[in-house]
């Protein structure tokens, strides 16, 4: 078997606040293999992107901490480099798209100045090698007019054309892997279909693996090979894409699926939503975090966290219960206000 690229054990990152230790990720442990694309889904809050900000570094003490776990990539734990080390790696090795290019980008700066300092950086180039690069890279992304573009300020671009130099940043240096944070929030359907096929297109011709970190399944659906479902800072169930859309074991994945408008459905259905709010971080339920807001909860749930295991097909794993023992699609909530007594879904 292909060794990992990514492999993250038992992470868990804290901060410190007033009113308590906010256990942000929760001890969440995944491999990421050399040219896969993971997506990773969850309300906000779940701790999509404090996974993503811990394994790039970003993490500062003493507000934030990684108080366990271990992060290898390429078989060498990153937790244990020193900044230096680190910013060798972060930018060059392991790129990141943040979800607000605008305060990503530095305003004082030209595009051009940007591109170049990260290419210079990360590669051994002069300044004029790094701008035919830059000019090259903005070409890539399909931004018109590149060579001039180049010197044209952050504030001068559109949102779309500002993802797209966001983009082209990253992939500049021709990272091995590229974690991408909701890199579409904020721009409209059109032109988030435009990126996402543009990183996926750029992705695919450069080898690189992806982490996509989104709310939209619907992007998931489209572009990842692989998906992990998290909620409250831990991961609640794994597999590949159609694992997770066509045999979802998790009553919170199907809750994610249940508000999902289905275009190939013969007649839709009432979308449904789930019923509560995401426990707070700072003051975990006992057992299962998700259980104050599951029809199919038990007393065992409120007892004991349940672990990730082995459940569905093959190689996929859902941290609940009760997978097992039931098929619990069929038995969805018809509607958020309808109450599903326990002794009719658990034998």
């Amino acid at each position: 078997m292909t060794e990992p690229l990514l492999s993250v054990d038992n992470l868990r990152t804290y901060f410190s606040t007033e009113e308590g230790i906010v256990r942000a990720v929760d001890g969440i442990s995944f491999d990421l293999a050399p040219g896969e694309r993971r997506g990773v889904v969850g309300e906000s809050g779940s701790g999509k992107s404090v996974t993503a900000m811990s394994i790039m570094g970003l993490i500062e003490p003493p507000a934030g901490e990684i108080v366990t776990g271990e992060i290898l990539f390429r078989g060498q734990n990153l937790l244990s480099l020193g900044e230096d080390e680190m910013q060798d790696i972060r930018g060059g090795q392991i790129a990141m798209i943040f979800q607000d290019p605008m305060t990503a980008l530095n305003p004082v700066y030209t595009v051009g100045d940007q591109l170049v300092e990260t290419i210079v950086l990360h590669q051994d180039v002069s300044k004029t090698e790094a701008r035919e690069i830059a000019i090259q890279a903005l070409d890539d992304v399909q931004i018109p007019n590149a060579k001039e573009k180049l010197f044209d300020y952050p504030h001068q671009f559109s949102g779309g054309m500002r993802q797209r130099v966001m983009i082209a940043m990253g992939l500049s240096c021709n990272p091995e892997l590229l974690i991408a944070d909701e890199p579409t929030t904020a721009l409209d359907v059109t032109t988030q279909a435009q990126i996402m096929d543009l990183m996926l297109q750029l992705a695919d011709d450069r080898g690189t693996a992806v982490l996509l970190i989104t709310h939209d399944l619907g992007v998931v659906a489209g572009f990842c090979d692989t998906v992990q479902v998290m909620y409250a800072g831990g991961i609640v169930e794994a597999g590949t894409a159609d694992d997770i859309f066509y045999n979802p074991q998790h009553p919170y994945t199907w809750g994610l699926l249940g508000s999902m408008a289905r275009l190939d459905a013969v007649q839709q259905d009432r979308l449904h939503s789930i019923a509560g709010t995401p426990p707070s971080v700072i003051d975990l339920p006992p057992g299962c975090r998700f259980r104050p807001r599951c029809a199919f909860a038990t007393d065992i749930c409120g007892r004991i966290l349940p672990q990730l295991r082995e459940a569905g097909n093959e190689g996929q794993t859902v941290a609940c219960h009760h997978a097992d023992e039931m098929d619990l699609k069929t038995l969805a909530v018809d509607s958020s206000d309808r109450i599903v007594k326990q002794d009719e879904v658990v034998s």
